[in-house]
């Protein structure tokens, strides 16, 4: 247990070390001009002046003066962001540097230390094909160090994946409007569709999906055992088939198409990050798209 703990806290600090400078360092500006989403928060009253907006007229207050008076809003000084993190089964795959679920995981990290330096609240909600786990909105060191502590070591209860359950629970439990980060590998046979459009409606929802190379080719090396963790099946397939290779690539390419689709059709930002790619340079180019 002690072991545990101790590498537990290593991990921990490991990622807190480089997901802090590369958000001090290089995505400082970058992180508060894309996501600038403030929206306007209601600051006072005053009397109306020629050339004001009648739409801003306060009704209530002009009653009781008998003189119109506006509603003065200025820019809200802090912006809430949500992680939407994917803890299903599918994460654990990686056949080069890493993980798909190690590569989310310092993503959501960087993000989250993003956050913080832009004096934002951050909140996760972990899921699988169930809400796994709620983390609400909060600032400070000790809050991301917590949500860290959890990226690495949360154990989910669900094995397969339901993007539109997380959606619609970030649409009910977020009720005024924030920046929502979903990061998954997209591998989900329902469409969710609706959802996506519904919460970026409400919210500003960036979509990063992470996926291996060899989602999208399968190498010739003969019989290979294949294992899929969501539903637990098993089977053998021939890999020397150009056949087989082929209709993998093509599968794979559809998927991307319909992944890329949903994303343009609900007007939401994305990126695709590899296992074996730059993950800071991804995240530069998702930004500047958005300054």
């Amino acid at each position: 247990m002690i072991d545990k703990t101790t590498e537990l806290i290593k991990r921990v600090r490991r990622i807190e070390i480089k997901a802090r400078g590369l958000s001090n360092n290089i995505f400082a500006g970058e992180y508060h001009s894309a996501f600038k989403g403030r929206g306007m928060a209601f600051s006072e009253v005053r009397e109306y002046q020629e050339g004001d907006d009648i739409r801003d007229i306060d009704w209530n207050v002009t009653a009781r003066y008998s003189k119109p008076f506006i509603k003065v809003f200025e820019e809200e000084r802090e912006m809430t962001v949500m992680l939407l993190i994917d803890v299903s089964g599918s994460l654990d795959f990686g056949t080069k540097i890493q993980m798909k679920r190690n590569l989310l995981t310092e993503m959501a990290a960087t993000l989250a230390f993003s956050a913080i330096q832009n004096n934002d609240k951050i909140g996760v909600i972990f899921f699988s094909d169930r809400i796994e786990k709620f983390i609400p909105p909060k600032k400070g060191k000790k809050h991301i160090l917590y949500i860290i502590r959890e990226l690495i070591d949360f154990k989910a209860e669900g094995a397969r994946t339901d993007i539109g359950l997380a959606l619609e629970h970030l649409t009910h439990v977020m009720k005024r409007r924030c920046t929502a980060f979903l990061l998954s590998d997209f591998i989900d046979p329902k469409n969710y569709q609706n959802a996506l459009t519904i919460a970026n409606r409400k919210h500003d929802l960036v979509g990063i999906q992470v996926y291996d190379r060899r989602a999208a080719e399968l190498p010739n090396v003969g019989l290979m055992k294949v294992y899929d963790p969501e539903t637990k099946v098993q089977k053998w397939v021939d890999t020397s088939s150009k056949q087989l290779r082929l209709s993998y690539a093509t599968h794979w390419a559809k998927s991307q198409k319909v992944l890329k689709d949903r994303f343009t059709k609900s007007n939401v930002d994305s990126i695709s990050v590899r296992t074996d790619e730059d993950y800071v340079k991804a995240l530069m180019t998702l930004f500047a798209k958005r300054s």
